[in-house]
């Protein structure tokens, strides 16, 4: 009768007992899955950085092979067939090495985030906090897998606008995955990040349209620029307006209000970043801060060397290069308070 009446406790004993350590082995479960997710993210992230270089060297070339006094000759395509002349023989050995190593680069990104996607929201215990920022990479990579077959031909400069943005979103969505949970620094300093990731976009947002509507060249000094504006129609900074074009120099005369709005924005951004980097420095994001302080000293430096009609190909690559790690890293300083969550 003992032995009876005990069968059933021993059965219920080893029933919690498993039960007690299936759940003392899921938060062990969850610290794998999260340190995996974050090699990821990081591997992700240099994909992207790869993938930005690519894509603004394929942008910023667009002349032909004969071409050599860039950007001069820069968006002489897009004038001929304006003109409606058929466009001159095709791009470069290196332009095109470059359409197909983006290629195969942007498709080994895309199934790296569906497996990070997976990843998350596999069998418990689920990331929700870093599934939430995976599913908003998966959204992105497929929305500029949709625009890249617009890009090709396109003569809208708002495709370029959202290939840049877009790039530049997947950049700084995975730094902030491959990056373990920190201190916020506050809601002060949040509040003065976010403030300064707003300015620092629409400031990358004109630098892409000045690239796009082929404005590069159509001034190069301040007072020059804000001469060669005058007048000037506000539909210039109208991304889905193409640009007109002209043979003689500067090509795109309209784009001088694009290079002031710009050289502005660049101005205001600064300030702002200057002194969000200076508050991390006070408020524990020592790292941040003085990484902030460098990305803006040499985005500054650049664009002095760029404004001082120094344009080149490889300032111009490195200048877009440095305006993304400055939005990445800015939006790590926006992370709030508080570890990574798990269901």
């Amino acid at each position: 009768m003992q032995t009876h009446s005990l069968a059933p406790h021993e059965g219920s004993d080893s029933r919690v007992g498993g039960a007690a350590a299936a759940t003392l082995a899921r938060p062990a479960r969850a610290i794998r899955r999260r340190r995996l997710l974050r090699r990821m993210a990081l591997l992700c992230a240099l994909l992207m950085l790869t993938i930005i270089t690519l894509s603004a060297f394929i942008r910023l070339s667009k002349a032909e092979p004969s071409c050599v006094h860039w950007p001069h000759c820069y968006g002489r395509s897009l004038l001929e067939l304006q003109a409606g002349q058929v466009a001159s023989a095709g791009e470069s050995d290196a332009t095109a090495g470059a359409r197909l190593a983006h290629r195969v680069v942007a498709s080994s990104t895309l199934l790296l985030v569906l497996a990070m996607s997976a990843l998350c929201l596999g069998p418990r215990p689920r990331l929700r906090r870093e599934a939430v920022v995976a599913l908003a990479l998966l959204a992105l990579a497929l929305f500029l897998a949709i625009l890249g077959v617009r890009t090709g031909h396109a003569r809208l400069p708002a495709v370029a606008l959202g290939n840049l943005l877009g790039g530049f979103a997947m950049l700084a969505l995975s730094w902030r995955l491959a990056r373990p949970g920190s201190a916020s620094g506050g809601p002060g300093l949040r509040a003065w990040a976010w403030a300064g990731l707003a300015l620092l976009v629409c400031q990358v947002a004109l630098g892409a349209l000045v690239s796009a509507a082929f404005a590069a060249a159509s001034c190069h000094e301040l007072h020059d620029c804000l001469a060669a504006s005058a007048g000037a129609s506000w539909r210039a900074l109208n991304p889905w307006s193409e640009p007109v074009l002209a043979w003689a120099a500067p090509g795109n005369a309209s784009g001088a209000l694009l290079q002031v709005a710009h050289r502005l924005a660049s101005a205001v951004a600064a300030l702002a970043l200057l002194a969000l980097a200076l508050a991390a420095l006070r408020r524990g994001r020592a790292a941040a801060g003085a990484l902030l302080l460098l990305l803006l000293a040499l985005e500054l430096g650049l664009g002095l060397l760029m404004a001082g009609n120094r344009i080149g190909l490889a300032l111009a690559l490195a200048h877009n290069v440095l305006a993304a790690l400055l939005l990445a890293t800015t939006f790590e300083l926006t992370r709030r308070a508080g570890g990574p969550q798990a269901d």
